[in-house]
């Protein structure tokens, strides 16, 4: 929905669920002359930009004459949800200028409500060219057997990394209490890197959304093998590989020799060369910035230093390469038109993941019927042989 769909539809929704007695004062503080009954756009020249701006300002201005109302009058759970929703979509949309004038604002929310039928619904993209609203489903399977062993669906503006966790709950469980303090504790006294028998190392694949420094940092905490890709530096000037990170000393060093010291900070902290890049000759090789050179360093860069490295292993390409493409797969059978996957058929994120669970739950049973699985006597499944 645009921002006056939105607004409009906010306002018509807290009429909806009101009582008579809170209807009417809702009423009679409308002054824009719009009833809210209809659903449909009000008919203006929307050529003509000082209509636009009117019935941008006299919506926002019915809004918040509402929420006035609204302040001083014990709610119910209804009216205080519609309420909710109509702060939140003026708040997210609207500025005013110096004269008192609401118009749109010229950014985009984060988080964004994009409408009010669906208020957990959100702005989502796969790439900078394929966006979609909605939601993003996430599963993860058993690469042996092909069976989904989790389903999860989040809103579409949130990260896959974000699932990751929760998507392979069971594994951690087995290595440890998921998030718990022995875990933590137990893991940083030990080498993450230590040599382990690879019998008894689960593993986990993923590609480069799931390839994060938390992400990475997590599984080595719970002994857990990543095979979960992580996105290589990419530029034409020198790339950030071609830094020396030491993170003993807190300090980067470039590729002309310079050695600066890193400034911490919550995400992790910065290497600033600054002036030392106006006399370097390798200054156009490096950057533009007439600031000079500056080096990001993630609060979990040791585990992404130790990602990329093993990646580079031709084992480890080959055997991300023979497994990694199995849950794509998967997903392929849950997209297919004859199961629906691609579109949503209920609404709200809670209804959306159990309709997607159940998805899920129908391809393990077809997947099932193709290993010619069976129930054991002794209890679980067993698969002909």
């Amino acid at each position: 929905m645009d921002t006056i769909t939105l607004i409009r539809s906010a306002i018509r929704n807290l009429l909806k669920v009101a009582d008579s007695s809170l209807r009417d004062s809702l009423v009679r503080v409308l002054t824009s002359g719009d009833d809210y009954a209809s659903s449909a756009k009000p008919t203006i020249d929307w050529d003509d930009t000082d209509a636009q701006i009117e019935l941008i300002d006299s919506r926002a201005k019915d809004a918040y004459a509402c929420l006035v109302v609204l302040e001083a009058t014990e709610l119910t759970p209804e009216v205080n949800q519609a309420a909710h929703l109509l702060a939140t979509v003026v708040g997210q949309d609207l500025e005013q200028d110096d004269d008192g004038t609401f118009h749109i604002a010229r950014r985009v929310a984060k988080d964004r409500v994009i409408s009010t039928v669906d208020p957990e619904a959100r702005h989502g993209h796969k790439t900078t060219h394929h966006k979609f609203d909605g939601y993003k489903g996430h599963i993860a399977i058993d690469p042996d057997s092909e069976i989904i062993t989790c389903a999860i669906v989040t809103p579409g503006n949130a990260g896959d990394a974000s699932a990751a966790q929760d998507l392979i709950g069971d594994l951690l469980e087995d290595q440890g209490s998921v998030g718990s303090d022995d875990l933590i504790a137990s893991a940083d006294q030990s080498d993450p890197t230590e040599d382990v028998d690879e019998i008894d190392r689960p593993t986990v694949y993923g590609d480069n959304a799931y390839g994060t420094g938390s992400f990475h940092d997590r599984l080595e905490q719970a002994g857990i093998d990543s095979r979960c890709k992580t996105q290589d530096p990419a530029g034409e000037l020198f790339t950030k590989d071609r830094f020396d990170i030491n993170l003993t000393d807190d300090t980067v060093t470039c590729p002309a020799g310079v050695r600066v010291a890193i400034s911490r900070n919550r995400s992790g902290g910065v290497a600033k060369f600054a002036d030392a890049c106006t006399p370097c000759q390798m200054s156009h090789q490096c950057t533009s910035a007439t600031q000079g050179r500056t080096i990001s360093i993630n609060s979990h860069e040791a585990a992404l230093t130790r990602a990329r490295n093993s990646q580079r292993d031709p084992v480890w390409h080959d055997d991300y390469r023979a497994t990694r493409p199995k849950v794509e797969r998967k997903f392929a059978h849950l997209m297919r038109r004859k199961h629906g996957g691609r579109r949503a058929r209920v609404r709200g994120l809670l209804r959306v993941g159990n309709d997607f669970s159940l998805l899920a739950g129908a391809a393990n049973l077809a997947r099932m019927a193709k290993l010619q699985a069976r129930s054991n006597p002794c209890g679980g499944w067993e698969v002909a042989m």
